[in-house]
């Protein structure tokens, strides 16, 4: 039987950056993963490939340029499933040599089957190769549970993987249909639903909540469905699903409130569950939840058994890839003593629709429920000259300010760049930065990122008298 000092079940984001920080600290690794390429769920079916499809769509159908050239305007015609999936095919393969490459150079071992838990040590791994299956058992000193998520399912819901789909099938054989249904308006639902509108699809939302994207600000979320219903995309919050059924290759939802939405295909994607079945859980003392997820003491990513880690998705919030990389490596470095990461106070959150939302810190909202006095700063994307030679037209960045210390309290953007831009503020928050940071330095002009200051300048118009001095200011009333 071979030994290891740290077994990796999943080689998504979490389980790929605890395995290479483990073999870094020079110890043996086996990195086991059910599926034929490495990558797990981020690679495959998640977001590499939802991102691919994102960019492909925007490039093809000339999005980006028609606030200059009017919605009329194309850059290929006639978009095909083809030119989508081939895009997507090779950008996961580069995605793919990548990581084999760094496995490789770090000495860390691939075992491609299906592993379960014998025991707290041992875990049994399930070859199948050429049709044929055979067992292997390993013993692992440390184990990070790291297999991420699967699409939920109901029992209600008779999926077809053609006409009726759940967001894993929906990007592995993408195709165009001539209207689409989503059910959900969360991350996945609300992508998606935009990449295909930006393709010119007819598009309808069900959400049986009154709200989308509760944990982003409720002025960046009212400005997405204003944009959401100009571009004709319908949105139905409030309403649950009764009923789906397939007739003659159209699909027929019926909600609560009684009507039936039609169309070519319906995604299902109302929430995903830790793919924790058939883990063999129970032999090693573990217990998921209601929806196959684990519990851990987030400074070491420990479950209730000491030795046995869970990092990624299948811990549940935020599930994001790059929390869930961060995650990864601190499961490692506890398990074998070395410094943990001090780990950022807050993070990042993207969302790729279209049009882009990003997010770091709190929002209004938080910041009025920890009775802290604000200031709120805003600045249209339109107003920088950047974005007028882009032609963006929408679009906007909110920064909120502590009136106590006039420190960064949250920055929340939607347009173009959004994912990017947002790392200014997150870095600026994070070192505890105010507001003078924003109007006393310079910014690259013309770029998007001069909305900060414009931002900063509109909350500081706003701030009381007293409140509103600048070091800089306050140098130059002393020295007249």
């Amino acid at each position: 039987m071979t030994r290891y000092d740290f077994i990796v079940l999943g080689s998504g984001p979490a389980g790929r950056r605890a395995a290479i920080q483990a073999a870094k600290l020079g110890r043996s690794v086996l990195v086991v993963d059910n599926r034929a390429q490495i990558g797990g769920v981020s690679v495959h079916t998640g977001t590499v490939p939802s991102k691919t499809l994102r960019e492909t769509a925007l490039n093809l159908s000339g999005w980006r340029e028609r606030g200059f050239y009017g919605q009329a305007y194309r850059v290929k015609r006639d978009i095909s499933a083809d030119d989508l999936s081939a895009r997507i095919a090779t950008t996961l393969k580069h995605e793919v040599d990548v990581l084999e490459l760094q496995f490789a150079r770090n000495g860390v071992r691939v075992a491609k089957g299906i592993g379960r838990f014998q025991d707290p040590h041992h875990i049994t791994i399930t070859h199948t190769e050429n049709g044929s299956t055979r067992e292997e058992t390993v013993y692992g000193e440390h184990i990070l549970i790291a297999v991420g998520t699967a699409p939920y399912r109901p029992a209600s819901v008779n999926f077809d993987d053609v006409h009726i789909l759940d967001s894993d099938a929906f990007i592995e054989t993408p195709r165009l249909p001539r209207s689409l249904a989503v059910v959900g308006a969360g991350v996945i639902g609300i992508e998606y639903a935009t990449i295909m509108s930006a393709l010119d699809i007819p598009v309808t939302i069900i959400e049986p909540r009154d709200t989308i994207l509760d944990f982003i600000d409720s002025e960046i979320t009212d400005y997405l469905l204003h944009q959401l219903r100009d571009r004709g995309i319908s949105v139905r919050l409030g309403v649950t699903v009764e009923s789906v059924k397939l007739q003659k290759g159209i699909v027929r939802t019926t909600t609560s409130d009684g009507r039936t939405i039609s169309s070519d295909m319906l995604l299902y994607a109302a929430g995903r569950i830790g793919a924790t079945t058939g883990l063999g859980l129970e032999s090693c003392g573990l217990e998921a939840d209601s929806r196959g997820k684990l519990a851990v003491d987030v400074k070491s990513m420990q479950t209730a058994v000491p030795h046995i880690y869970a990092a990624g998705d299948v811990i549940g919030f935020p599930s994001l890839a790059s929390t869930s990389m961060e995650q990864g490596r601190i499961a490692a470095c506890h398990a074998f003593g070395a410094p943990l990461p001090k780990g950022a106070e807050i993070f990042p959150f993207g969302i790729y629709a279209v049009p882009e939302i990003s997010s770091v810190g709190m929002t209004e909202a938080a910041a009025r429920a920890a009775g802290l006095q604000f200031e709120v700063g805003v600045a249209r994307l339109r107003e920088t000259s950047r974005g007028h030679i882009m032609g963006v037209g929408g679009g906007l960045l909110k920064m909120i300010f502590s009136l106590t210390d006039r420190r960064l309290l949250g920055v929340h953007i939607i347009g173009e760049g959004a994912t990017e831009l947002i790392h200014i503020g997150q870095a600026v928050a994070n070192l505890g930065g105010t507001l003078d940071y924003f109007i006393e330095h310079t910014f690259n002009y013309p770029t998007l990122a001069e909305a900060y200051k414009i931002a900063a300048l509109d909350a500081w118009n706003r701030m009381p008298a007293r409140l509103a001095d600048t070091p800089s200011l306050a140098r130059l009333r002393k020295a007249a």
